[in-house]
C-alpha cells in the first residue's frame, strides 16, 4: 500500500521514523492493533516486552544510555496503568520517554458502560506522572503531539510525555506526517551573566561547584574550568563522572553525608550546575552553603525553588560552563582548597558507607578491578546498590543509571535490557536485590530471546534489609520484610539463562569478565556469604 492515506497508527510509526526513532518497546493489544500496522514497513525494531511496566523502563535505559528518545506503545486501560510508574520515574529522574497509547473513542469515554479497558479519565491519570498528557482527535492532532513532545525533548528539560488516540482515529486512513522541522535550540545564558558569574568565580578563593546529571554534556569543560579555578567539586548520583573520581579536589557523590555541609559552608562560592538540589540529591531540607549560590539549569523552576540563590542563570550547562572556561583562560587558580582535606573527606565517607551496610564496598571493589572502564551500569533501590552508586569509581558521564527520584524496585533489569540495546557491544550490567527482582524478573525472557550479552547481578540477602534496618532503627519489630524466594539460579535457567552462584570475590571477576563475553544474559547469584 502506498503511504498516502493509510491509517494513522501506520502513519505514525512512519513519522517516528522520519523523526529519528528507530525502536520501540511495547506489548500490542486488542485496541491498539493499528499501531503496528506500519512498524516492519517503517524499518522500526520493535521489542515485546512482557509487561507493560518492563516495556516504559527499556524505553528509559535506552533513553538513558542513547540520548534519543525512548518510545513505548501500549493498550488502553491496563496499559496505561502498567506503564505509569516508569513514566513517574521518568519525570522524576529527566528522562525523555513518550508513551502512545490507545483510548476509548470520545463518544464512549467516561460513560461508565463496562466497555474494555475503560477508564474514568485515561488522559488525567497520565498526566499524574507526565510533564503532559493530551489526547490526539484526529492525524493532524497526533502529528503535532509528535513534533512536540521530541521538540520539548531538544530544548527543555526532558520528562516523560503520554499521547493517547482514540481507537477509530488511528484506524481512519489520512495523509501522512508533514516533514520534521529543525530541532528548537535550547537557551542560552547571556554574555553578561556568563561575565558576572566568571568575575565571582575569579575572585573566589574557595571555589565549590555541584555537578548534576543535567550538565553531563559539560564534563569535559568541566575538567578544565575546575583545574583553571582551583574549585573543589561535589556531584549529585545522576552527576557522577562528570569531574573525574581521581580528581584531587573532587569530594565525589558524599552530598547526602553530614560532612559535606561543612565542606559546602566553607566555600565562599558555590556554583550548581544542572542539578535541583532534591531531597534524594541532600537528604536534607539545606544545602549548607553560607556563601553565594549560583544556580544554573535548563528549568526556570529550579531557579526559584527554597535554595534561595543570589544568581539563577536559565540556560544550557554546556554552552554555559564553555562560556566560563574561555572568560578564565589564563586565570591564576585559587589555592584555597588542598588536596589532602578532600582526600580526607572521602576516605571518612567510604568508611562510613562501609559501616552502614557492612560487607558490600569489598565486593564493589572486586567488581572495579575487573569490569572496563566504560560499563554502564543500571541498578535497583537495594543496598548492593546504594553502597555502589557512593563508592564505584567513575572517570565519565552517564554510566550508572538509578531510579533516584521515584524511587521504585524493579527498574534495574529491564531498563539495562533497554540500555543494551541502545548501546550495542558496550558493556552493561545490572544490579538489583533478591526481592526487586520479583518485580520484573519475567523480562529476562526478552533478554534471553534477543541474545544480549547482560551480566545480572543479584544480591540475595533473603530480605528488605533496608526496610528491616529503618524498623529497628525506629523501634518498630521487622514485619513483612522477608518474602520465599525461589532458586534463583534454576529460575534463570529455565527462561534459557545461564546462572552462577559464585563463593569467592576471584570467582566473582571471573565469572563477570565471562558473561560479558557469553551470547545471552548470565545471573549471578551474590549472597553476603561470598568470601
Amino acid at each position: 500500500m502506498p503511504n498516502q492515506n493509510r491509517p494513522l497508527g501506520a502513519q505514525m510509526s512512519m513519522a517516528l521514523k522520519a523523526r529519528g526513532v528507530d525502536v520501540i518497546f511495547g506489548i500490542p493489544g486488542v485496541h491498539n492493533i493499528e499501531l503496528y500496522r506500519g512498524i516492519e514497513q517503517a524499518g522500526i525494531t520493535h521489542v515485546l516486552a512482557r509487561h507493560e511496566q518492563g516495556a516504559g523502563f527499556m524505553a528509559d535505559g535506552y533513553a538513558r544510555a542513547t540520548g534519543k528518545p525512548g518510545v513505548a506503545y501500549v493498550i488502553t486501560g491496563p496499559g496505561l496503568c502498567n506503564v505509569m510508574t516508569p513514566l513517574g520515574q521518568a519525570y522524576s529522574d529527566s528522562v525523555p520517554i513518550l508513551v502512545i497509547a490507545s483510548c476509548l473513542e470520545r463518544e464512549h469515554r467516561s460513560m461508565g458502560r463496562g466497555r474494555l479497558h475503560e477508564m474514568r479519565d485515561q488522559e488525567a491519570a497520565a498526566a499524574t506522572v507526565t510533564d503532559w498528557a493530551r489526547t490526539a482527535p484526529d492525524a493532524k492532532a497526533a502529528y503535532g503531539l509528535i513534533d512536540k513532545a521530541l521538540a520539548e525533548f531538544a530544548c527543555a528539560r526532558p520528562r516523560s510525555k503520554y499521547i493517547q488516540v482514540p481507537i477509530d482515529v488511528l484506524g481512519a486512513s489520512c495523509a501522512p506526517a508533514p516533514a520534521p522541522l529543525p530541532a528548537p535550540k535550547r537557551p542560552q545564558a547571556s554574555t553578561a551573566q556568563v561575565v558576572q558569574v566568571a568575575g565571582m568565580l575569579m575572585a573566589a578563593k574557595r571555589p565549590l561547584f555541584i555537578f548534576g546529571g543535567g550538565a553531563k554534556a559539560a564534563s569535559a569543560a568541566a575538567r578544565l574550568l575546575m583545574d583553571q579555578a582551583g574549585a573543589a567539586s561535589f556531584c549529585t548520583y545522576a552527576g557522577r563522572g562528570i569531574i573525574q573520581s581521581d580528581h584531587p579536589l573532587n569530594f565525589g557523590p558524599t552530598l547526602p553525608r553530614n560532612d559535606s555541609v561543612g565542606n559546602i559552608a566553607s566555600a565562599d562560592l558555590v556554583i550548581a550546575i544542572g542539578t535541583e538540589l532534591a531531597e534524594v540529591d541532600l537528604w536534607r531540607d539545606h544545602l549548607g552553603n553560607t556563601a553565594p549560590l549560583v544556580r544554573v539549569d535548563i528549568d526556570p523552576h529550579a531557579l526559584t525553588d527554597w535554595h534561595r540563590s543570589e544568581v539563577g542563570v536559565l540556560g544550557d550547562a554546556g554552552a554555559f560552563v564553555d562560556g566560563l572556561a574561555t572568560a578564565l583562560a589564563g586565570h591564576q587558580p585559587a589555592k584555597g582548597w588542598t588536596a589532602e582535606e578532600v582526600a580526607k573527606a572521602r576516605a571518612k565517607s567510604v568508611a562510613e558507607v562501609d559501616a552502614d551496610r557492612p560487607g558490600i564496598v569489598r565486593i564493589i571493589a572486586s567488581m572495579q578491578d575487573c569490569l572496563p572502564a566504560d560499563t554502564t551500569f543500571y541498578s535497583d533501590m537495594t543496598q548492593f546498590a546504594y553502597v555502589g552508586k557512593e563508592v564505584y569509581n567513575l572517570n565519565a558521564p552517564n554510566l550508572w543509571h538509578h531510579p533516584t527520584g521515584f524511587g521504585t524496585l524493579g527498574y534495574a533489569l529491564p531498563a539495562a535490557i533497554g540500555g543494551k540495546i541502545g548501546l550495542g557491544a558496550a558493556p552493561v550490567v545490572a544490579m538489583l536485590g533478591d526481592y526487586g527482582f520479583h518485580y520484573t524478573m519475567q523480562e529476562l525472557g526478552v533478554a534471553v530471546e534477543l541474545g544480549l550479552s547482560l551480566p545480572i547481578i543479584l544480591w540475595d540477602n533473603g530480605k528488605l534489609k533496608e526496610i528491616e534496618d529503618g524498623m529497628l532503627s525506629a523501634q518498630i519489630a521487622p514485619n513483612a520484610v522477608v518474602a520465599r524466594n525461589p532458586d534463583f539460579c534454576k529460575l534463570a535457567e529455565a527462561f534459557g539463562a545461564a546462572a552462577v552462584r559464585p563463593e569467592t570475590l576471584t570467582d566473582l571477576q571471573s565469572v563477570l569478565v565471562q558473561a560479558l563475553k557469553t551470547k545471552g544474559p548470565t545471573l549471578i547469584h551474590v549472597t553476603p556469604e561470598i568470601r
